[in-house]
């Protein structure tokens, strides 16, 4: 039998999944939730052999849960099911070590088939997305450099960003050019916007 855990914050798409996996007879929804900061108790809690997992979570990053399973428990597969295609979102997943990456597009057979493929010890990634993240290349952005561009999409101005990481100005201002040099753009608008369709922030 395959435990799953589930973890959507979609109601109705969670519901859903529990509904068509009950229906496997080789296959148990040990537990759900909406929340990532849930999965750690879950896990320890349910002990799943397959974590289904949404990227877009309400709280955390869907990739901060999966860092931390493979801290935490490391035996765990993972199946990202996402509408987060970005190129740079499923390089950094890939990086992490998912076991599966599916769009949530796919068919119920598709998603069943790489359930157990995944419990099996094999890999599932859509063909596209890895196509589409192995044409991107890296992050260019070093972790702080992705804090202080995310800050400036969210519209906090330098000063606020310096207060909040315990920076002096000047060096986000610093920051705020080598991002932009880095991504070639026109200034840091240009930037926020690389990044973003790029899933690097």
């Amino acid at each position: 039998m395959i435990r799953i855990l589930l973890v959507e914050d979609q109601r109705v798409l969670r519901e859903a999944l529990v509904a068509l996996l009950s229906l496997e007879d080789d296959i148990k929804v040990v537990g759900t939730t909406e929340r990532g900061d849930e999965v750690p108790g879950l896990v320890a809690a349910t002990d799943p052999h397959v974590v289904v997992l949404d990227i877009g979570l309400p709280d955390v990053s869907g990739l901060t849960v999966v860092a931390q399973l493979r801290e935490g428990h490391p035996a765990i597969r993972v199946l990202l099911l996402t509408s987060l295609d970005k190129p740079g979102t499923v390089r950094e997943a890939l990086t992490l070590g998912v076991n599966g990456f599916l769009p949530k597009g796919v068919s119920s057979q598709e998603l069943i088939t790489a359930i157990r493929q995944i419990h099996a010890g094999r890999r599932v990634i859509s063909s596209e997305l890895m196509s589409d993240a192995l044409s991107v290349g890296d992050n260019p952005l070093t972790a702080r450099e992705r804090q202080i561009l995310q800050l400036v999409a969210d519209g906090t101005p330098p000063p606020d960003i310096a207060r909040q990481l315990y920076l002096a100005e000047g060096t986000v201002r610093n920051h705020i050019t080598r991002i932009i040099g880095k991504l070639a753009a026109r200034n840091v608008t240009e930037s926020v916007r690389v990044a973003v369709r790029q899933g690097w922030i």
